[in-house]
């Protein structure tokens, strides 16, 4: 089964702020050990959303509204596609993430 991983932006993440260089570090290990493991498809940290736009449809008509955009419990930071057997292996994995235990501390 593939999984798809999101991480909601932050207003460090929006504001174009980097994790530390360590957990940069920790992010990298993890990584390779997806990789290693057959699991990771792909992985991306995305732009903060002043670099996008949204798309309205309604009807015929298009809106076109730039960013940045307001709510950062709305927005993405960054995504996995991982391929797992059980849902609970992903599960798992994503217990072990250094950016995952690091957003929950600081969230606390």
């Amino acid at each position: 089964m593939r999984f798809m991983i999101l991480i909601k932006a932050t207003k460090d993440s929006e504001a174009g702020v980097m994790p530390s260089e360590q957990l940069l570090s920790e992010m990298g290990k993890f990584n390779e050990e997806l990789v290693k493991a057959g699991v990771m498809l792909a992985g991306e940290g995305l732009h903060p959303s002043s670099k996008g736009a949204r798309v309205r449809f309604s009807g015929g008509k298009r809106n076109v509204i730039d960013g940045p955009f307001a709510e950062t419990k709305e927005l993405i930071a960054g995504f996995w596609l991982w391929q797992v057997k059980p849902k609970e292996e992903a599960i798992e994995w994503v217990k072990r993430c250094p950016l995952i235990q690091s957003l929950a501390q600081n969230s606390i």
